[in-house]
């Protein structure tokens, strides 16, 4: 990573008076009112080529969806027999749903492979359309088949996601190789650029490869990278020049905000330049965060979390529903699983263990009994051997483990009977990992946000590492979810419990 260090966007502190007895002058941000010549955008740098197939594949996936959608809607709906106006309709609707789709941004270049932002435009772009529909069947007195427009607008929407989603997969698959990256400037003091460099490396999945830095004078930025100039006097639109930036990120900074910060975008827009601006706010979802204009001012406004009321209902009764239908298709493997474990060990099928739940509020969690009867015994005399993350007792060979349960461990298999406790409501089916407790003995005043909600059989932890991480990362992983959980994000995380199941990593 390229460092660069202020110089005409540093006014001189010779320039602001003489500084009292015991301050230190702090630099001030100051963009140049003669802005350097713009170097043309073709001469610079072309729009990136994947961002052209990325279009052009959107667009097709999204026609193939809506033909598809159209065709087995008429088919299902009325087989042979289709009239001419129903065929006019069915071959207007691949048209109306690429438009509905770029009304909701759906092929807006910073939306590219980022995954919910696209999924959630496809969603908003079929509630568009059905009412587009129902408005203009009602304006022209015209009947439309309700059970065309049921099927139709549905499938289209499932295939538009799957195409979408396959897509999103393929992006992030190139930029876990370094490729289909936007190239970022970060421009902020060191703490801040620090902070902000640092998520954006862990996560290549969103796109973001930071090429250089624009630190105040007399800053050092710490972080290594691949390439460094050391302390070149080189100002942010120059930078953005000379490395074809596509991105200026600029980390919270008092001293660059305001009109300094509005100078700035109007430089970099004409460039073709994108500005991103980081409030500092970590571990905070975009739902939870909006814009909103207050005496002329944009002040951004975080909302409180959802911890209580119509929410949480709906919660309970979507985890009570799919528990219960759960509980019904896997009742076989439930019942093999007990006689398994009851004619290879002795003792009890199931194995109960005190947790503490949402509030404080303790309960017996369920599971198929993996280890022998007196493992709670023996787990002293193994306490060396300790790998997990501190906190927890964790070993990847577990003696204590009989052969059944090591299996049922590699598909958690042995955590399906707390299906049961979700049943009962101690649960959910996705929350914070159940504590016990002595872990919440050892909670320091922050962490005890994570009972805000339920624990429950899956989470943020079952799809980030399972038993591989950390004590921090595993409770950042939970208050993350207790401070941002949605309907939509419990069924990304069912999603990927699954795919994580299969792949049975960190599961020991």
């Amino acid at each position: 990573m390229t460092e660069f260090v202020m110089s005409e966007g540093l006014a001189d502190p010779a320039d602001l008076g003489p500084v009292p007895s015991g301050e230190r002058r702090r630099p001030v941000w100051v963009v140049p009112d003669e802005i350097p010549a713009i170097v043309p955008r073709s001469a610079r740098f072309t729009e990136a080529r994947w961002v052209a197939k990325y279009r052009w594949y959107s667009l097709g996936g999204d026609l193939a969806a809506a033909l598809i959608g159209g065709s087995l809607a008429l088919v299902a709906r009325f087989g042979a027999s289709i009239n001419l106006g129903y065929f006019v309709l069915g071959a207007l609707l691949p048209i109306a749903w690429l438009a509905c789709v770029a009304l909701q941004r759906g092929y807006e270049t910073r939306y590219f492979g980022t995954g919910p932002e696209e999924f959630r435009s496809i969603i908003r772009a079929a509630v568009a359309l059905t009412a587009l529909v129902a408005i203009t069947s009602y304006a022209t007195k015209s009947e439309v088949a309700r059970g065309f427009v049921i099927l139709a607008v549905p499938m289209t929407c499932l295939a538009s996601m799957v195409a979408r989603w396959m897509l999103h997969r393929s992006i992030s698959w190139r930029r876990y190789a370094g490729r289909c990256m936007r190239r970022v400037l970060v421009v902020g003091r060191n703490d801040q650029a620090t902070t902000l460099f640092q998520h954006m490396e862990e996560r290549p999945a969103d796109g973001y490869v930071v090429v250089a830095t624009c630190l105040p004078r007399g800053d050092a930025f710490d972080e290594p990278g691949p390439e460094r100039l050391g302390r070149t006097e080189m100002d942010i639109l120059a930078a953005v020049d000379q490395y074809a930036v596509d991105v200026v990120a600029v980390a919270a900074d008092p001293e660059l905000a305001g009109y300094t910060l509005r100078k700035l975008s109007w430089a970099l827009e004409q460039r073709g330049v994108e500005l991103i601006v980081s409030p500092g706010i970590v571990e905070v979802a975009g739902p939870r965060i909006s814009i909103r204009p207050v005496a002329g001012l944009s002040l951004l406004h975080l909302e409180r979390p959802s911890v209580s009321g119509g929410p949480h209902l709906v919660k309970g009764i979507f985890d009570r529903s799919v528990g219960f239908l759960m509980l019904l298709g896997i009742a076989p493997l439930l019942l093999v699983t007990a006689a398994l474990i009851k004619l290879t060990t002795k003792g009890p099928v199931l194995f109960r263990q005190v947790r503490v739940g949402r509030g404080g509020e303790q309960f017996s969690m369920l599971k198929f009994r993996t280890m022998v009867v007196d493992a709670e015994a023996r787990k002293a005399d193994l306490h060396a051997l300790n790998e997990g993350n501190g906190i927890l007792f964790k070993m990847r060979d577990d003696p204590r483990i009989t052969k059944v349960g090591k299996y049922l461990r590699r598909f958690s298999i042995d955590e399906l009977p707390q299906l049961v406790n979700v049943l009962r409501g101690e649960m959910s089916l996705v929350g914070p990992r159940p504590p016990l407790p002595a872990e919440v003995a050892q909670y320091a005043i922050d962490d005890a946000r994570r009972m805000l909600v339920k624990p429950g059989l899956t989470g943020l932890w079952q799809v980030s590492g399972r038993s591989d991480l950390t004590w921090e990362e595993s409770m950042r992983l939970d208050l993350r979810y207790a401070d941002n959980w949605s309907i939509a994000l419990d069924l990304l995380i069912l999603w990927k419990t699954a795919r994580a199941v299969l792949g049975s990593d960190g599961a020991y």
